[in-house]
């Protein structure tokens, strides 16, 4: 089924309920091939054109769900929203970048979307087209922490953005799975007109996390009327509080004879695994200089 608009696509998976939605296909076909996922049937979003481009309504811009990694990554997006266009250029080969949306990136939810931190540092909304010309507002947070999920036959139609003429910045490791699959992403936005930092972390849990006492913290700390820049052991500090907020110390363990920290040996104190101690220090370096060139 290849319906030309949100409605029409609507109903098309309204009349097979397990019809599965499709635009790139980047991840759905990785579990089709693996055999996680057998659907009934497909219904196409390629061909509604009104998905595949953006438009600005009252300070925001309205991003339409079918817009490629690889459109989201040329110099005139950059200039409206740097940090996405920074998550798009790093999401991937050339061909899943020319496959790939930003709706489907949502929707998928994957833990190492790269546009998802963005997103959520940037506190974006969905616009959600639903049966009989329904049309809903969800915030992208409250989808990839399963607070409010897609009901049948919805689909996500556009993704409204605020538009900060601020700078903001996206910054990813990558893992040794793969050269585009990150170990951890972070993306840093500038909020001067409400005097915030919003910061994301993506990769490390199932959904991007928001270390909010270290947004309030930093923000605390700069001249927004004067000079933005910060000391680097400030910098420093901010990044090691995030990576802390993100991937805490594992709580004391408790001895034979219940005292915390013991573990029956005096001084034994639980410890993170190397990998979880390396991810950390990769989070705060990714922070440090993700707020460094924010304020730059």
């Amino acid at each position: 089924m290849l319906p030309t608009t949100l409605d029409e696509a609507v109903s098309a998976l309204s009349a097979v309920p397990a019809a599965v939605p499709v635009a790139g296909g980047t991840d759905l076909m990785c579990d089709v091939n693996s055999g996680q996922l057998r659907p009934a049937a497909l219904v196409g979003l390629g061909r509604i054109s009104e998905i595949r481009g953006w438009s600005y309504q009252d300070g925001h811009a309205v991003l339409g769900a079918g817009l490629t990694h690889a459109r989201m990554g040329r110099p005139d997006f950059a200039a409206l929203i740097p940090a996405l266009a920074a998550a798009a250029r790093a999401a991937g080969p050339p061909q899943i970048r020319n496959a790939g949306t930003l709706g489907g990136n949502i929707v998928s939810a994957s833990p190492t979307g790269d546009a998802l931190p963005v997103l959520a540092a940037l506190e974006a909304t969905l616009s959600i087209a639903g049966p009989e010309g329904a049309r809903r507002e969800l915030p992208v947070s409250h989808l990839l922490a399963g607070m409010d999920m897609l009901q049948p036959s919805e689909v996500v139609g556009y993704v409204k953005v605020p538009l900060l003429h601020a700078p903001q910045t996206f910054l990813k490791a990558t893992s040794r799975t793969g050269p585009s699959r990150a170990l951890a992403s972070v993306a840093v936005v500038l909020d001067p007109m409400r005097r915030g930092v919003r910061c994301a972390v993506g990769a490390v849990a199932p959904m991007p996390l928001r270390p909010l006492e270290a947004e309030n913290w930093i923000a605390s700390l700069i001249d927004w009327d004067g000079r933005r820049a910060l000391a680097p052991e400030v910098l420093t500090a901010f990044g090691e509080y995030v990576a802390m907020a993100c991937i805490p110390d594992p709580p004391p363990e408790e001895g034979a004879d219940g005292t915390p920290g013991t573990s029956g040996t005096p001084g034994q104190v639980s410890q993170l695994p190397p990998a979880a101690l390396h991810l950390r220090r990769t989070v705060a370096t990714l922070a440090r200089r993700g707020l460094g060139r924010a304020l730059a």
